[in-house]
């Protein structure tokens, strides 16, 4: 089941947590998100999955950026989020998916107890131009059957900014 809008509101800081958090961005079944006025870029190609690739941070001036096809940008949102016995889940808006936007690769689905900043994977299929604080994706929440057990993991968990890739940490932990 994904909650409503009046649900989310009733569950604000005690299952979800929203900082900050304004009327004016619930909707019926989920929350609008914005985005932060700074962005990363991978500097050298190709990206290598055994690595901690270079990027460089780029900000995003009140007049607007302009976002190229064929580049990855990671963003994150302005809001820092807690959910608790509920999974998050991310979705680009509409109003931005319209323009050849996406707003996530594949990392769309959030774990219970997820605490922080959402990564946004950003990439465009023309040359558009983006502005900050836009409201570019929204938060829902589905409910949760069974035992939880909340996410714990050291690579994501209670970030204070966008983060590049970590996978690198499992090939140097003996897992691949």
């Amino acid at each position: 089941m994904i909650l409503t809008g009046k649900e989310i509101k009733k569950r604000l800081e005690k299952d979800i947590i929203i900082e900050p958090y304004s009327d004016d961005r619930l909707n019926p079944n989920s929350y609008n998100l914005r985005l932060h006025n700074e962005l990363v870029r991978y500097t050298e190609s190709p990206l290598d999955m055994k690595k901690s690739n270079p990027s460089e941070n780029l900000i995003i001036p009140d007049s607007g950026l302009l976002l190229q096809p064929g580049v990855l940008y990671l963003g994150r949102t302005l809001e820092y989020t807690e959910t608790h016995n509920l999974v998050p889940m991310l979705e680009g808006r509409s109003s931005i998916g319209r323009l050849g936007m996406y707003v996530h690769v594949t990392a769309g689905f959030g774990d219970v107890g997820f605490k922080g900043f959402w990564t946004l994977e950003i990439s465009v299929i023309q040359p558009l131009v983006i502005y900050p604080n836009v409201e570019i994706c929204q938060i829902f929440y589905h409910t949760v059957e069974g035992e939880i057990t909340e996410y714990k993991s050291g690579k994501y968990q209670g970030n204070k900014g966008i983060q590049t890739s970590m996978l690198y940490k499992d090939f140097e932990n003996g897992k691949y």
